[in-house]
Order: structure tokens, then C-alpha cells, then sequence
């Protein structure tokens, strides 16, 4: 579904000088799966992700999303049809909740019936109560609940692909073990290709079906989580593993 050919991704710093955050790049997420990217912060994870809908572009290499070169595609097109949840949910904070799962959905020129109906049916997905939850705006919402939102409305268009951004790195760790039950719930029903980010070993073990871990821009290894932890690729996914193990006190 998502396949990234030989990807380089260079920037220049403060100075001027180039770098690479992606080099040699190369990897295929199946259909249907839910795969994770993780890696110490600058590793190349977010500007993957960012790869797919083009809000970044490679410096070199192709990225295809079903099968399809997605430079030679409508930028526009492409991005309403990959679902995109970041951190910071990015509601817009002067409309409803019916008003931001429901957007897409008015842009695609949909009737205000048809409109209404997919955000109840979203809002009950994502476990959130549509008679209670549709007027009310971002900022009465707990963290949970705003992020319930953001799914819903990355699912309003009914893409076949989502990009997770570190979706739930913002909760408590009560509120996030909820969110995940209701994410994995979802998946379950769904069956969509996902693509996630997090720095959370214990969240890519519990969501993912395979992981790809980097470092320095490259791919250290993919696989799942039997994988990582039975034969892992060389000693920086030993250390990777342990320093995780460690700091969340040997939940991961």
C-alpha cells in the first residue's frame, strides 16, 4: 500500500550545510497493516511520514501509494484521500466538533444530511456520544476526547491510508491505554493500511503489527515485536530495547 523506493530527504542547517535525514531509505507497509516507525528524536520518523502526503517532498527516490507514484498524482486529491492525525490534533478551535469531523465531507460537496449522518456514525466509532459531543467545541474536550475527534475526522472521507503522528503522546497514561483500546477497536472494523510515529516502544509493541526502527536516518530494522526482541539486527536495537525497558520500568 505505502512503499518508499530509495529515499533520500536532505535539508540544510543554520550554517548552510547539508544533511541527510533520510538516506537509503527503502521500505514497503502492507496492506491492511498498522506499522510503526520508531527511533531516538532526529532519527527521519516524522519526515517519513511527512513523505506520504507530500508535505514534504525526496530529494531522491519515489514514494507510491497504492502502487502510484504520488509526485505525478493532484497534491490536493491526495491528501483528502490520507487520513493525517498529528500531536496536537489540529481542531480548529472555532467550530463544533460536528463542524471539524464533518469538513471533508462539505468540501467534497456532500449534503448537509449525508454530512450529518457520517459524523454521528464517526463520532459513535470513536466511542464518543453524538448527541453530547457534536456541539460542543475543542476547548471543553479533555485530551482523550480531542483526539477521539481527530481520528473521526481523519476517517471522514473513508481513506484507505491513515498517517499517525504521534497521535497519543500528549495523554496520561490512563486516558492513552483507553484511546488505544478504542484505536485498535476501530482498526478492527476498518481494516486500513496505518502508518504510525511514536517514540513509545511499549505503544508500537501494543499497536503495531510490525515496527521499523531508525537511526541517523536509516533503517536499522524492520520487523515484529519477536523479531526485535529474539534477533535483533546488531547492538544498537539491544540498547534501543533495554533503554526503553528502562524507562518506562519494564513495561516495554
Amino acid at each position: 500500500m505505502i512503499e518508499f523506493q530509495d529515499i533520500q530527504k536532505s535539508f540544510r542547517d543554520r550554517s548552510g550545510r547539508e544533511f541527510d535525514a533520510l538516506a537509503q531509505f527503502t521500505l514497503h507497509v502492507r496492506s491492511g497493516e498498522t506499522h510503526c516507525l520508531i527511533g531516538p528524536s532526529g532519527c527521519g520518523k516524522t519526515t517519513s511520514l511527512r513523505l506520504v502526503n507530500r508535505l514534504e517532498t525526496p530529494t531522491r527516490g519515489k514514494v507510491l501509494v497504492d502502487g502510484k507514484d504520488i509526485a505525478q498524482a493532484d497534491i490536493y486529491s491526495t491528501r483528502r484521500s490520507i487520513g493525517y492525525v498529528i500531536q496536537s490534533r489540529g481542531l480548529f478551535p472555532h467550530m463544533t466538533v460536528a463542524q471539524n469531523v464533518g469538513l471533508l465531507c462539505e468540501l467534497e460537496g456532500w449534503t448537509r444530511a449525508a454530512t450529518r449522518a457520517r459524523v454521528d456514525e464517526l463520532l459513535a466509532l470513536a466511542n464518543l456520544d453524538a448527541s453530547r459531543f457534536r456541539h460542543q467545541y475543542p476547548g471543553e474536550l479533555s485530551g482523550g476526547e480531542a483526539q477521539r475527534v481527530s481520528l473521526a475526522r481523519a476517517l471522514a472521507l473513508d481513506p484507505p491510508t491513515i498517517l499517525l503522528d504521534e497521535p497519543f503522546g500528549a495523554l496520561d497514561p490512563i486516558t492513552r491505554s483507553q484511546v488505544h483500546l478504542d484505536f485498535l477497536e476501530m482498526l478492527s472494523q476498518l481494516k486500513k493500511t496505518v502508518l504510525l510515529v511514536t517514540h513509545d516502544l511499549h505503544e508500537a509493541f501494543r499497536l503495531a503489527d510490525r515496527i521499523t526502527l531508525l537511526n541517523e536516518g536509516r533503517i536499522v530494522q524492520t520487523g515484529t515485536e519477536s523479531d526485535l526482541r529474539e534477533t535483533p539486527a546488531n547492538e544498537f536495537v539491544e540498547q534501543f530495547l533495554s533503554a526503553q525497558h528502562y524507562a518506562t520500568g519494564g513495561k516495554s
